[in-house]
């Protein structure tokens, strides 16, 4: 099993910054891919960033130019740096990982991003 632990959400103005952290532990040796998804209220959960473990990296429209995705190996952590920070941001951000093509075999408990003044 993994476990998939987030941190860093909260309330942000728009424009404004936020940085999410994920550590995986367990039987990590699986995880070739982390990845972090949202759901926003009444929507499904969508892909946000994904990144394998030599760094290859896929993002969704809405996060290119204003994303970005990074892992330590070293540490088994994923982070998703947010700049500027939309309203439609807003959203419970989880944490995912598993083989590249699954990436979603294991989730974390989710972390809320919201962005409002």
């Amino acid at each position: 099993q993994v476990q998939l632990v987030e941190s860093g959400g909260g309330l942000v103005q728009p424009g404004g910054s936020l940085r999410l952290s994920c550590e995986a532990s367990g039987s990590i040796f699986s995880l070739n891919a982390m990845g972090w998804y949202r759901q926003a209220p009444g929507k499904e959960r969508d892909l946000v960033a994904v990144i394998s473990s030599g760094g290859a990296r896929n993002y969704a429209l809405s996060a290119r130019g204003r994303f970005t995705i990074s892992r330590d190996n070293a540490h088994n952590t994923v982070y998703l740096q947010m700049n500027s920070l939309k309203p439609e941001d807003t959203a419970v951000y989880y944490c995912s990982a598993g083989p590249w093509d699954r990436p979603y075999d294991y989730w974390g408990q989710g972390t809320q991003v919201t962005v409002s003044s």
